[in-house]
């Protein structure tokens, strides 16, 4: 879909040949879906089992233990041939079993589409199946929808994407149809596109398919996983040289025995034998056993910890890494927002506790009253997402699901907070404004009978305000009240957080439906500011401590921005004082060589595409380093598969 996000609405129309009111035609669809082809994603042919047992035969050492159980048979050493094959034979086994056992990144793609979708055809809506959308197609996004294939937005209604397989951002991206951008916007930056395999937490739209299949960009990972060669781990790259090594030795030595038999006048078949049975002798048939015992015990020992091993060669691998090269989220980060940092009634709290565990508490604490409850109020009734306690979960935008967490941890659970205020009515979130509200049923006083709360982008919120909440009681706001609460909103922007701002007015009658957004969210009340992040893992601080101190570099590579990447990695110490970080158009502009030279220095790449993620992977590696790569999402599979030994997480 190569420059559809720097094209107008009508020249997409154009350049699709689709009407926009009735979209595609059976007949046109057809005729499309033969051009094109099916939505699908490609892939190599899997190896059968014989192609897999006959592939772990190729080491050079493996072919000369086979040719010296032959020779040994042949001269009646049958016990000693039968050892031998015996070993080789249990050593593919065990390389097929583990194979077999570890999963397939393109199988994870495959599983990422979309079963049907919503399509205009013909003038009415109609779920189709979809590995049947075209090019062309006029698809209907709805939250929880996935994306079927790649899309250029023609509408948005506060349409929030949720990306973080693909681009690595761990917030949903806000959409925008109407936009039109730069040539060289990053993927993670197309606000009027959309992209097969991601999910609409938020909102709706349409958009025109631009792509299907492997011309997505799922598409292009996957062909990167499918061109992408086998190669061989530092252990069988060691047992290669040694067993070419050995052999070139053997051979010489044979023949040298055989020469100087025969100049001492010793027959020709006893010098041959002679020089058979020395080969066979010299050749470590132990070797094989002996590595094959040990990495079947480190694998097993792996498996105890709940990593699986793929293939037995790479425990030796995981063993000689010098370089680690780690995806932020969902890998170093929980990928699950959490509130940490509040700022209300001129003080800051923080918020402790991670993730989707509602325990944690606020410090200090608020009390029963006061400005930090009715913002953490505020920020639970303003609020779509819905929070499953005991499974952890949020269903929703994980922005949301944050602020209920919070409410839990101050004792403000949503299901309560509903019951005593009903919504009655609602103003959606919108991207030109910035800001979302609910009104609801207040019992708070006798003349005051309705309150409504306000989120949004700070500067909006204070824009909108004229009163603060302060010493339990509600007084104007002054510009030194202004100047503080713009003051704690740089603080939170300095350490990476994203910040939202909450406010309330208290009504006595409900206002009129036909009253607009910007007359309601007038006069408002100013509570107080919110900081999240997507916080560390507890245990990735230690373990990055831990590969240091094994003389292990440890690297961030992350799609998120980068200003995000270099406060998590100053929290996990990965980015030391003075340090900095390059972002994908930097990364864009380097030659191989620079780029060899620029990652001996920079530990944090910020803003990257999966392309980048497998070029900075080369790049380590060209400088001599045993490169690991870690992730937990699509984007990094193919950096996984480019890596010496690619780690990828879950549960």
């Amino acid at each position: 879909m190569d420059n559809f996000h720097n094209q107008t609405l009508e020249e997409v129309i154009e350049r699709l040949g689709v009407s926009r009111e009735n979209g595609l035609d059976a007949s046109a669809a057809e005729q499309r879906l033969k051009e094109y082809g099916e939505n699908k994603l490609q892939g190599k042919k899997s190896a059968g089992l014989l192609q897999q047992f006959l592939f772990q035969f190729k080491d050079f050492l493996v072919l000369i233990l086979i040719a010296a159980s032959i020779i040994s048979i042949a001269l009646g050493e049958i016990l000693d041939g039968g050892v031998i094959i015996a070993i080789v034979l249990l050593n593919a086994v065990l390389g097929v079993i583990q194979e077999n056992r570890a999963g397939n990144a393109l199988k994870a793609l495959k599983e990422m589409s979309s079963p049907q979708a919503k399509a205009l055809r013909g003038g009415r809506v109609e779920k189709i199946n979809s590995d049947f959308v075209v090019p062309g197609d006029l698809i209907l996004l709805e939250a929880g929808d996935y994306v079927p294939a790649d899309l250029r937005l023609l509408e948005s209604v506060n349409l929030k994407i949720d990306e973080a397989a693909l681009t690595g951002e761990s917030v949903p991206s806000e959409k925008n149809a109407a936009a039109v951008l730069g040539p060289d916007a990053d993927l993670g930056d197309r606000i009027n596109c959309a992209f097969m395999g991601t999910m609409v937490t938020y909102g709706r739209g349409l958009g025109a398919v631009a792509a299907t299949g492997m011309k997505t960009q799922m598409g292009r990972i996957a062909e990167m996983l499918a061109d992408a060669k086998e190669e061989a781990t530092p252990l069988q790259r060691a047992l290669n040289t040694l067993g070419k090594t050995l052999g070139l030795v053997c051979l010489g030595v044979c023949a040298v025995i055989f020469a100087v038999g025969i100049l001492r006048n010793h027959g020709m078949l006893e010098m041959f034998m002679t020089a058979i049975s020395l080969a066979v002798a010299a050749i470590p048939e132990g070797l094989t056993m002996v590595v094959t015992v040990i990495l079947a015990l480190g694998m097993q020992k792996m498996v105890r910890v709940n990593a699986i091993i793929k293939r037995l060669s790479a425990v030796e691998t995981l063993g000689s890494t010098t370089v680690i090269c780690s995806d932020k989220t969902g890998t170093l980060t929980q990928n699950k927002m959490t509130v940490v940092k509040l700022y209300a009634d001129k003080q800051f709290y923080d918020v402790t506790g991670t993730g989707y565990d509602a325990k944690g508490e606020v410090l200090p604490n608020p009390g029963e009253n006061g400005a930090a409850r009715i913002l953490a109020e505020g920020a639970v009734l303003c609020n779509d997402a819905v929070y499953q306690k005991q499974e952890g979960k949020i269903i929703g935008d994980p922005t949301e699901g944050a602020l209920i967490v919070l409410g839990e941890k101050m004792g403000l659970p949503k299901e309560d907070l509903n019951r005593d205020k009903p919504r009655v009515r609602e103003l959606p979130f919108d991207s030109d404004r910035k800001l979302m509200s609910t009104i609801h049923s207040s019992g708070q006083s006798s003349d005051k009978s309705f309150v409504m709360y306000t989120k949004g982008a700070p500067d909006e919120i204070l824009r909108k305000s004229n009163y603060i909440y302060q010493s339990n009681q509600t007084v104007p706001l002054t510009d030194a009240d202004r100047d503080a609460v713009m003051e704690a909103n740089g603080r939170f922007a300095e350490d990476a957080l994203r910040v939202l701002g909450v406010a309330f007015r208290l009504e006595k009658d409900l206002p009129a439906e036909d009253v607009q957004a910007d007359q309601q969210e007038q006069d408002l009340v100013f509570a107080g500011l919110l900081g999240m992040i997507d916080p560390p893992r507890e245990e990735a601080k230690a373990a990055i401590e831990t590969c240091k101190r094994a003389g292990i570099q440890v690297k961030m590579i992350t799609g998120d921005h980068k200003t995000t990447a270099m406060a998590i990695a100053r929290q996990l110490m990965i980015l030391e004082d003075g340090g900095s970080a390059i972002d994908g158009r930097e990364i864009d502009a380097l030659n191989e060589e620079e780029l060899k030279n620029a990652v001996r220095q920079t530990h944090v790449y910020a803003r990257v595409s999966p392309e980048h993620k497998a070029r900075l992977v080369t790049a380590m590696r060209e400088n001599g380093h045993v490169a690991a790569m870690t992730g937990d999402g699509v984007n990094d599979a193919p950096s996984l598969k480019k890596a010496d030994i690619g780690i990828a997480m879950g549960s």
